[in-house]
């Protein structure tokens, strides 16, 4: 049998599936998007983050806890955070462990993995994900906005922020967010369905007979395993009941999809590039993969 087959049908329902999965959290952060351009004061964020860049950071890790956010719907909130002086490696730790640090994947990761040691890997989910956002964080630390971010959304970071006209009706107000939350959603879901589209095309027309053999190897089940996570792009709060069901590979390697799932897939790939510099998207991807992995496997010593 042939290594990757297309279908038009499988092709179609799951291009459906991915992008219905997708698109309401998109909207989501989208709408939360022009509520914070509209209704947050300029640097109002800084006055309730730690001075440390440190604390700063690792304080950002962890607000998903307090705002859960999926991976599709982050990263227009961001973008306006970036705009109301958030600092970019704050932004970035809550980038990368919203989606995975929150309320709701804890439960869904829970539930999934009933009866396979899921207390387990509940925790150790959120403390991998934890952990390699504030070391992403940490490093992005020492680069500069012009070489992290597109030209375009850094001169808006860059210029002072300004208050803008907050007179009005709460009427008026609003539906001045819904306008920036309506340009927000345009620009992101362009690179989303692209993302989408590639996504499909792969999860369905690559044969699994040629990935299961690879579990038998800590480390090939390991960075296979990621490898599938980029290629499926699943949500965040419905990936660990795909990964339950991978019984033939280590805890590890679920561990790992788990991981790297929610920071970087094909479709993700496509919204950082929205508001992230292309080169800087590809480091951030070839980094996480190698950091998650590695964690990953280092984790074998406790048999998990």
């Amino acid at each position: 049998m042939s290594f990757f087959r297309f279908s038009l049908p499988d092709f179609a329902f799951a291009f459906l599936s991915i992008l219905l999965e997708g698109v309401p959290f998109l909207l989501l952060g989208a709408l939360l998007s022009g509520v914070i351009e509209e209704f947050l004061p300029a640097r109002t964020m800084l006055r309730f983050l730690p001075r440390n860049t440190f604390l700063g950071i690792a304080t950002s890790a962890g607000l998903g806890l307090l705002f859960p956010m999926c991976e599709c719907g982050v990263v227009p909130v961001i973008r306006r955070l970036l705009s109301k002086g958030l600092p970019l490696s704050n932004a970035i730790a809550y980038m990368l462990a919203s989606p995975i640090v929150n309320p709701v994947v804890i439960l869904s990761t829970l539930a999934a993995f009933s009866g396979q040691s899921a207390v387990e890997m509940t925790g150790l989910r959120l403390g991998v994900g934890y952990l390699v956002a504030v070391i992403a964080a940490g490093a992005v630390h020492q680069m500069s906005i012009k070489m992290v971010l597109r030209d375009d959304v850094a001169a808006k970071v860059l210029q002072p922020a300004l208050e803008g006209d907050r007179s009005g009706p709460i009427l008026v107000r609003m539906a001045r967010a819904v306008r920036v939350s309506v340009s927000d959603f345009l620009d992101v879901m362009v690179y989303f369905v692209f993302g989408v589209a590639i996504s499909a095309c792969f999860s369905t027309g690559v044969n699994q007979e040629y990935i299961l053999p690879l579990a038998l190897n800590d480390w090939l089940a390991t960075f296979s395993l990621m490898g599938l996570a980029v290629i499926l792009s699943l949500c965040s709060t419905s990936d660990a009941f795909i990964a339950a069901t991978f019984t033939t590979f280590p805890m590890v390697a679920k561990l790992a999809f788990l991981v790297f799932g929610p920071m970087v897939d094909l479709k993700l790939l496509f919204i950082y590039s929205a508001v992230f510099k292309k080169r800087f998207v590809l480091g951030l991807a070839v980094g996480l993969f190698v950091l998650v992995g590695l964690i990953c496997v280092r984790l074998t010593v406790v048999h998990l």
